[in-house]
């Protein structure tokens, strides 16, 4: 697996070792595996235009995930808002790190199939969003 970190915000910044750490123990929990995987930490004005010119959104999001080829092996891009991480964070009295990370969990579970368009689909992909994060607290590796 290749994995391809970039962070073109102006000041915020989230560890490379926590970003690999996560991706890791998400693919390892579904017994998955991706080819390639490029994690962006953006602003939201880099993530305003994304929205806009993929999806035809024309808002701020905290976290967009693209599947760029499924065969021969998986390769995806995750997008994650840095803005939105801290104000998130804040507003849901977490640490800046706890939800990037969420971010970056919930990502990947929709690169994964997971959706969360419906109130029973957003209760499973949160459950193992926070399972994931409980993982990642007990576990060291």
């Amino acid at each position: 697996m290749k994995i391809e970190i970039t962070c073109d915000h102006p000041y915020l910044r989230f560890s490379r070792k926590e970003t690999i750490r996560a991706i890791r123990r998400v693919l390892q929990r579904r017994e998955r595996t991706i080819g390639q995987i490029s994690v962006v930490y953006t602003n939201d004005a880099r993530i305003r235009c994304i929205n806009q010119k993929h999806l035809r959104h024309n808002f701020v999001t905290d976290v967009i995930a693209f599947e760029l080829e499924r065969s021969p092996s998986l390769e995806t891009e995750i997008y994650i808002n840095l803005d939105r991480a801290r104000s998130q964070a804040r507003e849901y009295g977490d640490t800046f790190e706890g939800e990037t990370r969420r971010l970056l969990i919930h990502g990947l579970l929709h690169l994964l199939g997971y959706d969360d368009k419906s109130k029973h689909d957003l209760a499973a992909m949160r459950e193992e969003e926070n399972s994931v994060l409980e993982d990642l607290r007990t576990r060291k590796n």
